[in-house]
């Protein structure tokens, strides 16, 4: 297939306007879709920190837009650059794990720098052309991942990886989507990604509204699907990954890895080349988010006075070694462990 043009979705997870972006407050899925609107830096950092906004993807470029509504807060006036760092370091504070984010406002700061006078139309296009060419690279991914995985029974992926959680039509969802289109595929699995159940919330309602057969399975439930021979390969996104492979991705990750490699499950990683971090030289220096114990206990836990507490980590990091194949816009490096990804380093 080489349509180029992402397939309607019922919903963005972005919308640009001239003076505004408008978020779709994901927490409330598929409930009710509702956006809020946004007009400062200040919103976006609370809107991605919040989750209204998340998936690697989607929050690099709500972070670049979020510094275009900086700049239009801000310039004139004499200290507009200063007044625009101190947004960025609010933006970039946000959430802590996905490069993406420190990706665009690195690409933004630059931008900055080259437009003293006059940023903003500058720094629109720029936020702009982050958004389209996200969607860009995930339609390649989608259509080279397709490539390596041919005929298929069914797949599983982990947490949203799809255009709710990218610019447009999805990393992980992405290669789901253009295998369904292909008709190489019979039926996707969805584990539920506790504690946010993005899975069940966000997947496999975004699956259904493209018509693609989507079962919903409990996270720990994984192990039985595998050994009962019904999945050929497990698809995930990633919000990070190291110079030797190593991926950081929703928490839960790992655990489909280790046993992805018991039962002889292929485990592929999607992801756009903004989400490698060359600097990182393994995923051992990868900061982990950990996100508030309230998110996690049952409501009957959380009197000030309970003396029950929660681990919340929202990430792991599966070894390389544990990959079959990562896909990305400019190619796929099979077998990760062995042969690393230096081959996508920038030039």
């Amino acid at each position: 297939m080489n349509d180029k043009t992402p397939p309607p979705l019922a919903s963005h997870s972005l919308i640009w306007s001239d003076h505004s972006l408008k978020v779709l407050d994901q927490r409330r899925l598929p409930q009710q879709m509702h956006y809020d609107e946004y007009t400062d830096a200040a919103g976006v950092a609370e809107a991605i920190a919040s989750m209204r906004v998340r998936g690697a993807p989607a929050i690099g470029i709500a972070a670049a837009y979020g510094v275009v509504l900086s700049a239009m807060s801000h310039y004139p006036a004499a200290d507009w650059q200063d007044r625009v760092a101190a947004d960025m370091a609010g933006l970039a504070a946000s959430r802590p794990t996905a490069v993406n984010l420190f990706w665009a406002l690195d690409n933004m700061r630059a931008a900055i720098g080259s437009h003293p006078t006059d940023p903003i139309p500058a720094l629109t296009a720029l936020a702009q052309r982050i958004h389209s060419d996200d969607i860009a690279a995930n339609l390649a991914m989608g259509e080279r991942g397709a490539d390596i995985i041919g005929d298929t029974q069914a797949v599983l992926t982990h947490c949203n990886a799809g255009a709710l959680a990218t610019g447009g039509y999805g990393t992980a969802l992405g290669v789901i989507r253009s295998l369904h289109k292909r008709g190489k595929l019979a039926q996707v699995y969805a584990g539920e990604t506790r504690p946010w159940l993005q899975g069940a919330r966000l997947t496999v309602w975004e699956l259904a509204q493209d018509g693609i057969p989507a079962t919903l399975i409990a996270d720990s439930a994984a192990a039985w699907l595998m050994k009962s021979g019904k999945i050929d390969w497990i698809v995930v996104g990633a919000d990070r990954i190291a110079a030797n492979g190593d991926v950081a991705n929703k928490i839960g990750t790992y655990s489909l890895a280790v046993l992805a490699k018991q039962h002889g499950v292929k485990f592929m990683v999607a992801a756009p080349t903004s989400t490698f971090d060359f600097d990182l030289n393994s995923g051992d220096g990868i900061h982990i988010e950990e996100r508030d114990a309230r998110e996690l206990l049952p409501a009957c836990y959380l009197d000030d006075g309970s003396p029950i507490d929660a681990w919340n980590p929202v990430f792991d990091v599966t070894p390389a070694e544990l990959i079959t194949t990562i896909v990305t816009e400019r190619g796929a490096i099979m077998q990760p462990g062995r042969h690393g990804v230096g081959s996508l380093a920038p030039c």
